[in-house]
């Protein structure tokens, strides 16, 4: 690391004087950390940060709080901890629980912060943690408009700290492969890409149900804007489901932000797009229509929203599609490798045929994760960028919200990368951001 912790921690509490919102009104006291581990917090303990939960605490950690709105989710997630130590000779299994997210990120003992909560949640809690000092793991989408992703890509810089974006399809080797075989010209120039995924989302209008005891739904509600409470957005307790806040534009990105930021992620990766983007964004022929929208990039490759494989490059000489655990590679009218869930093969094995017939010494090499897990805490300590850093997570959720704002307008629009900004008259500032309810603000 360029500085130590320490200066870490004295340039976040200057930071954390500037910036009252974002942290808790006292800072806790350092605690000696009980051994080498990572120390963990997580936010938000829904059915991803479960899962997340469970991953992590299976590796070289040590969880020391949990937070969540909800008292039931919060409750068993602290016991969920406490049982995994308990069973472990030696281990303290302390484990603290909150309900609210500052709680976490103002502790000096905290090196690191799983965050899945709803998206619009996710860059207020990731600034406060990057702030405070602290690696982040986020899930995907990585922010809930375009203005949050510049604004994580400056504190991730400003903090020197490590960001990794839950989009864990790049740490699955059929992906992996799917995308080198395209950037080493195996299916010859690209000429366009298709991706499929569900539709943009909706404004809010469920109706008012009553509100139970035992969740914070201010808090839930956070910068959205007060609306009456309903169980589809945050059903009560332990539910084995992902919820329908989804759908709704205050709180999410729809399909798109959802399965779509999995493979316009892939896609990024596949057109060598990381640090990019498309330049253009044409509205789908419809009016209303869920489907259709198309990004144009520098180059000329055209991508389109569309029903089908998953993700599928066209070239010049072939074609590869890739989706989880399906995976085919043609050149011309040969078919080279396909698995689509046959019985007499596997993913693993067609993508393995294509691996080592196309890329025994390939010109582009892609960073290589084999678990996206591993690859966070593995960058945590060596202070590399992860597989998929605020650079990834952040250009990849912009594809989302643009593909989104020609859905909800209805316009071509025309992007700048480099700037993050509409150009040649089209689009609207306001686009890029979002009203954010007082006292949060990003």
């Amino acid at each position: 690391m360029p500085v130590s912790r320490r200066a870490f921690l004295k340039r976040a509490a200057a930071t954390a004087a500037a910036t009252p919102l974002l942290l808790p009104s006292h800072i806790w006291a350092a605690e000696t950390k009980p051994n080498s581990r990572l120390t963990m917090g997580f936010v938000g303990m829904g059915m991803q940060n479960r899962g997340l939960l469970g991953g992590f605490l299976g590796r070289d950690t040590e969880v020391l709080a949990v937070c969540d709105v909800d008292t039931t989710r919060r409750d068993d997630a602290k016991r969920r901890v406490v049982e995994h130590y308990a069973k472990q000779p030696g281990r303290s299994g302390q484990c603290a629980a909150y309900n609210d997210f500052r709680e976490i990120t103002g502790r000096d003992d905290i090196d690191a912060v799983s965050i899945a909560t709803p998206d619009h949640w996710h860059t207020v809690i990731a600034v406060a943690a990057l702030r405070g000092g602290k690696d982040v793991y986020c899930e995907k989408p990585l922010t809930h408009n375009i203005h949050e992703s510049r604004v994580l890509l400056r504190e991730v810089d400003a903090n020197g700290r490590v960001l990794q974006t839950g989009s864990m399809q790049r740490s699955s080797k059929e992906f992996r492969v799917a995308c080198a075989l395209v950037r080493n010209g195996a299916i010859g120039t690209v000429e366009r890409v298709e991706c499929s995924f569900g539709g943009p989302p909706v404004p809010c209008d469920l109706a008012e149900e009553p509100l139970e005891p035992g969740l914070d739904w201010n808090l839930w509600l956070g910068p959205a804007a007060m609306r009456p409470y309903h169980s589809a957005l945050s059903p009560r307790g332990i539910h084995k489901h992902y919820p329908a806040w989804r759908s709704y534009r205050e709180f999410g990105g729809g399909g798109v932000a959802d399965w779509g930021a999995h493979h316009l992620d892939i896609a990024q990766w596949g057109l060598g797009m990381d640090d990019g983007g498309p330049v253009e964004i044409l509205p789908a022929e419809k009016p209303g229509a869920t489907q259709g929208v198309r990004f144009v990039y520098a180059n000329g490759v055209v991508l389109e929203h569309k029903s089908g494989f998953g993700v599928d490059f066209f070239g010049t000489e072939g074609e590869v599609q890739v989706n989880r655990g399906r995976f085919t590679f043609r050149r011309g009218t040969e078919v080279i490798a396909s698995f689509t869930g046959q019985r007499d093969t596997s993913c693993a094995a067609q993508v393995q045929r294509a691996e080592q017939e196309f890329l025994k010494d390939p010109k582009v090499r892609l960073y290589e994760s084999k678990d996206h897990l591993n690859d966070f805490l593995e960058c945590v300590k060596t202070r590399n960028k992860p597989i998929t850093s605020e650079q990834v997570g952040a250009r990849s959720a912009i594809c989302c919200h643009l593909m989104n704002q020609a859905y909800f307008h209805g316009r071509k629009l025309k992007w700048d990368p480099v700037k993050f900004a509409f150009v040649d008259g089209t689009g609207d500032p306001a686009w890029l951001t979002r009203d954010y309810r007082s006292p949060w603000t990003v």
